[in-house]
């Protein structure tokens, strides 16, 4: 989106045409077998791969496990909806469920496990997931090299600055999926989503993040059975707690010269 703004700097104000990034609610709704679409979370997100946020989403949430669970994944088209509201309305029809998820009602771009409020509340929704993926341990240029090349790729974060990121790298290095969006968390479902439709099996890899590794990005990792989860900043203490229990990798505070690791340290080529 463009707007007008006065750039004030010591050497004067400067009136000129900036970037930012579009945020808007994304309704996903899901039908299943013998039951009609219902409203299970609204979450703020950067409209584009919204069919991949809305599976990965319900994956992470262990209500489906696989693309054969997927039906059909369409915007709404109720009468009702603006034309506007058409493109902010995502229904996932899903053949099986593994479980009903509770409508979660808002879920705001920095919040991404709403409601859960202890660990042992993720590991009984992961009825789909087993022990994180087993790979040879991340050597130490491959995870210092995570930032670099998520940036490379971040071409809305380049023209707004206003985007996160997550990206899925195979053990080896490989970067398979990038996609950005003003929530981590969004970022990561979509990552999930795009392995998902894609029909690839959703087991093991690396996730790189952008900014703090919050307790809802390590959900999400351990969801999907990933090896280990690398970001440039901080994890919260939540977040440190369930990937030790889990057995996931998880470092912080990535860049050229340094990781720090805070869990799974059998992951990392020490």
């Amino acid at each position: 989106m463009r707007v007008r703004v006065d750039d004030v700097r010591e050497a004067g104000t400067q009136h000129r045409e900036d970037r930012v990034v579009t945020e808007e609610p994304l309704e996903i709704r899901l039908a299943g077998p013998g039951s009609h679409s219902r409203q299970v979370v609204v979450t703020m997100r950067t409209p584009g791969h919204d069919f991949e946020l809305a599976a990965g989403w319900l994956f992470h949430e262990g209500v489906i496990s696989g693309l054969d669970d997927v039906a059909t994944v369409a915007y709404c088209t109720d009468a009702d909806l603006t034309e506007e509201e058409k493109f902010n309305v995502v229904t996932v029809n899903a053949r099986h469920l593994r479980r009903s998820p509770a409508a979660r009602g808002m879920a705001t771009s920095a919040c991404g496990v709403c409601g859960s409020a202890a660990i042992s509340d993720v590991f009984d929704h992961l009825t789909h997931a087993g022990a994180p993926s087993v790979g040879s341990p991340l050597e130490g240029p491959l995870v210092r090299a995570i930032p670099t090349r998520m940036r490379e790729r971040q071409s809305l974060f380049e023209r707004t600055g206003g985007l996160h990121a997550a990206a899925l790298f195979a053990d080896n290095g490989d970067l398979r999926w990038l996609r950005e969006d003003v929530g981590r968390h969004n970022a990561v479902d979509k990552v999930t989503g795009a392995q998902l439709l894609e029909g690839v099996e959703v087991l093991g890899g690396v996730i790189g993040t952008s900014g703090r590794l919050g307790f809802e990005i390590v959900q999400k990792a351990v969801a999907a059975r990933r090896t280990a989860v690398v970001g440039v900043g901080a994890p919260t203490s939540l977040a440190v707690e369930l990937a030790r229990k889990a057995g996931l990798g998880l470092a912080g505070f990535a860049s050229t010269d340094r990781f720090v690791v805070y869990a799974g340290n059998d992951r990392f080529a020490l």
